[in-house]
């Protein structure tokens, strides 16, 4: 059987399916992350497989009940919010206690399978180059824009990964001689243009009472899909706060343009959902600003796959792994 096992682990939720050799996903679950102990998550991967097993879908008639081996997946895959050390160890600064949590060993001995651990930039531009916006690509950054601001690089058909396996900390891409706590403390691009930002951006406005306009939105507290509902609506400050996030946005595009010459940049994350409101000044400010001649050949797409990106790359890599 060729179907795998694989889990997305946010800071906030937890995302598990179930995917084929096609790239199908056949079920899935989510639910939000249990932060109450360190090993709340691996519990919650655990049992959210054990689900997915005995949902039925892939047990064979007449096996037993013992659905935490997953006996019949071929393997399972994990992808982190943070850093996968070569050493097989997980820092992630969003869940409490995990600096170097062995999860692979830990979640290999739970399931009974080959586990495949990885940073969701990186699971996310292999389910873009797998089965999205960079489909039979080898070369693809996927720029993924949400509560933070990440990117995965694929180049000549492998991960850039770094010497410190901190490649892609796009976040950390200076845009702007702006400086100021935020800047110092989560990088340039994500202080300015991740999802939070733009609504401490608004909320600022109101506070200073240089937009009264988004009083009118009667929303405490705030949030981006709230601004994104009054830009489509014709307010002027939150049309602008999205536009400027999507020129800093483009200045970051054609920077990862220039330095890796890829075939296509795909757009994803949470702030994707709003990408009809700045999209399109992304896209300008990276064609005029990037390279010259890579702007007459690289594509800048929005991902197909909404949240199912790192899901797919999850899968890919775990169906893929060296078999010892």
């Amino acid at each position: 059987m060729s179907h795998c096992f694989v889990a997305d682990l946010g800071g906030t939720k937890v995302s598990a399916a179930v995917v084929d050799a096609q790239g199908q996903i056949l079920a899935r679950g989510s639910e939000p992350v249990d932060t109450s102990s360190v090993y709340g998550p691996v519990e919650q991967v655990c049992r959210l497989s054990a689900e997915l097993w005995e949902s039925g879908l892939s047990r064979p008639r007449g096996s037993r009940r013992r659905v935490s081996r997953s006996g019949n997946w071929r393997a399972a895959g994990l992808a982190v919010p943070g850093l996968v050390r070569r050493t097989g160890t997980v820092w992630a600064p969003n869940l409490p206690g995990w600096e170097r949590i062995p999860l692979s060993r830990l979640l290999g001995k739970r399931l009974g399978l080959p586990v495949t651990v990885e940073s969701d930039r990186n699971a996310a531009v292999m389910g873009e180059a797998w089965r999205g916006a960079g489909r039979g690509k080898s070369d693809v950054i996927a720029l993924v824009v949400g509560t933070g601001i990440g990117a995965g690089i694929l180049s000549a058909g492998r991960l850039i990964r770094g010497a410190h396996e901190l490649s892609g900390c796009a976040g950390w891409m200076v845009v702007t001689e702006e400086e100021n706590q935020e800047i110092l403390r989560r990088g340039c691009l994500e202080a300015l243009a991740a999802g939070p930002s733009i609504v401490c951006a608004a909320q600022s406005a109101v506070e200073e009472q240089a937009a009264p306009a988004l009083l009118a939105l009667g929303r405490d507290p705030i949030t981006a899909e709230h601004l994104a509902e009054a830009a489509r609506t014709g307010n002027q400050m939150a049309k602008a706060l999205f536009e400027r996030a999507g020129r800093l946005l483009g200045l970051a595009v054609a920077n990862l343009i220039s330095l890796f010459d890829p075939e296509v940049v795909s757009l994803g994350g949470g702030l994707a959902g709003a990408a009809d409101l700045y999209f399109h000044i992304l896209r300008r400010v990276a064609l005029d600003r990037c390279q010259p001649l890579a702007a007459r050949q690289v594509q800048i797409r929005k991902s197909p796959l909404g949240n199912d990106a790192n899901l797919l790359g999850m899968a890919y890599l775990a169906l893929h792994r060296p078999r010892a």
